[in-house]
């Protein structure tokens, strides 16, 4: 005879996690590695990491500090070195002068973003998220306990928000506007003179505190000159948190740090978070952050070439099928094609391509190509292609879209 099953027994989950899941970066990103465990040719452009290694003397500040047993705990939010090495940076490539206690370390830039909004966010509060958006940003909202406003934001304006969607989606509820330049996944970025109209509103409203994401920073093409806005407007600098790390511009992105700089207040609140969920970060993470800041950047403007030589032939290859159309991004390492043009189509075994996501499946399971559905990311009906892969993935991934695009009807 079998046990009762106890209904008290079974798991049951926390109400906050009924509006979010697992990233569908990771879940496709996931599904592309196991076929390729199986054995099917997969070509995967769909996480967002450089395929660089970390520099070499990154690693041996790293092993040093290994031996010299830096094995310990550190300070709560940064260790004393990293934060002299950030404020170092911000003033030598931002214009930004911070106190030691104005900035905070956590492991990974997503866990800065994390500490800031438990730190603020009361149930209700608004977020206002310009689409298309790094998906984590709605998400940590919503665990929180605030309302994501998701502001699109078109095509025909660079993908960028306007000042005047912005004052329309300002409430009395409004906690903070996030903005992302250069953008995950457009690949979108301001220029000051972009960035002065939406400064100029924020203004307006003393209520609302602005959360910036730079973490593309050094990612830029074209001669395209990085701002970041608390050193264009420095009267929003009492309510401004700039957000950085090391994972793009240095390929570090296992070693998880990420860094801020921000108001006294709201640092110190966000280490009480940090207090009570992971510490500090690892030591040796941020042994090896120090070197990549203060050491030599020279590699930074290689790789950057070495990107933009990559879009370029994304970009043209995608903008050679018809259906297809993608826009030139200003930086970071991503495409955000729009596939409007096939929309509607129907593959080979006849199934209808009625949206973004059905495209991406359809390239996955046919020609074995894991793109990211825009949706995902707010805004239909595009997709993502990262291009932090090899040239000659990317130029394969290219040809076997092209494909696959040819063989709708």
């Amino acid at each position: 005879m079998n046990a009762p099953v106890h209904t008290s027994s079974l798991f049951r989950p926390a109400n906050r996690l009924s509006a979010i899941g697992v990233s569908e970066i990771l879940k496709i990103s996931g599904l592309a590695a196991e076929m390729k465990r199986q054995g099917q040719d997969v070509i995967i452009l769909g996480a967002g990491e450089p395929d660089f290694d970390t520099p070499e003397p990154i690693k041996d500040a790293a092993e040093r500090a290994m031996r010299a047993g830096a094995t310990k705990y550190t300070a709560l939010d940064g260790a004393p070195e990293l934060k002299a090495a950030v404020r170092a940076k911000f003033k030598r490539d931002n214009g930004l002068d911070f106190t030691q206690d104005e900035i905070t370390v956590s492991a990974g830039a997503k866990q800065v973003l994390f500490n800031a909004m438990m730190a603020t966010i009361n149930p209700g509060d608004e977020v206002i998220i310009p689409t298309p958006f790094w998906v984590t940003y709605a998400d940590i909202v919503q665990i929180t306990g605030g309302v994501p406003v998701l502001v699109p934001c078109s095509e025909t304006n660079g993908f960028r928000l306007s000042a005047e969607d912005l004052e329309r989606a300002i409430t009395p509820r409004t906690r903070w506007v996030m903005l992302n330049s250069p953008s995950n996944p457009s690949g979108a970025a301001y220029s000051e003179g972009q960035y002065r109209p939406i400064l100029d509103v924020l203004l307006e409203h003393p209520h609302v505190w602005l959360m910036v994401d730079d973490m593309y920073e050094h990612i830029v093409y074209d001669d395209f000159r990085f701002v970041t806005p608390a050193a264009i407007e420095p009267a929003l600098r009492a309510r401004t948190l700039t957000v950085n790390g090391v994972s793009k511009a240095y390929a570090m992105t296992g070693w998880r740090i990420g860094y801020a700089g921000g108001p006294n207040a709201l640092i110190r609140a966000m280490a009480v978070v940090q207090s009570q969920s992971t510490s500090c970060p690892s030591s040796v993470s941020q042994a090896a952050a120090v070197e990549a800041l203060n050491g030599p950047q020279d590699f930074i403007r290689d790789r950057r070439r070495s990107f933009q030589e990559r879009r370029d032939l994304v970009v043209g290859a995608l903008n050679r099928i018809d259906g297809i159309t993608c826009r030139v991004p200003e930086g970071a390492f991503y495409t955000f094609a729009s596939c409007a043009g096939l929309i509607g189509k129907t593959t080979p075994e006849g199934q209808v391509i009625e949206s973004d996501t059905v495209f991406a499946q359809y390239l996955l399971r046919t020609v074995g190509v894991a793109v990211v559905p825009g949706s995902a990311f707010g805004l239909a009906p595009y997709f993502r292609i990262s291009y932090a892969t090899s040239i000659v993935e990317i130029e394969e991934a290219c040809q076997r879209i092209a494909g696959a695009a040819a063989q709708l009807s």
